[in-house]
């Protein structure tokens, strides 16, 4: 194929991969993805205790996750759940963990 229009193709997406990568530039973002990432599933207590954090920062940033398509929510009578949106999110965790620390203990 044709190099130079396959570059252009994926300029047409630089807007939302610049975006994604957003997502990835707030530590706290990072550890709830990291928490769902090793839980599976956490409601909005379980992350703001393992992160020793309020709770009102964790849903603000729980709603950056959603708006930004890397978490989804469960709904359960009043409580909300909360997982990793889809394979590629835990991917990306774990290609940003190799890259930083070559000799991590991988599960």
């Amino acid at each position: 194929g044709n190099i130079v229009a396959e570059v252009i193709m994926d300029f047409e997406h630089s807007d939302e991969i610049a975006n994604l990568f957003k997502m990835f530039s707030d530590k706290t973002r990072v550890n709830i993805l990291l928490c769902l990432k090793e839980k599976r599933e956490c409601s909005v207590d379980e992350i703001s205790e393992l992160l020793g954090m309020e709770q009102s920062a964790i849903s603000h940033q729980l709603r950056i996750l959603r708006q930004g398509r890397l978490v989804k929510q469960r709904k359960e009578g009043r409580y909300s759940f909360y997982s990793l949106d889809d394979l590629h999110v835990e991917l990306i965790l774990n290609l940003g963990k190799d890259h930083v620390c070559e000799d991590c203990a991988h599960d």
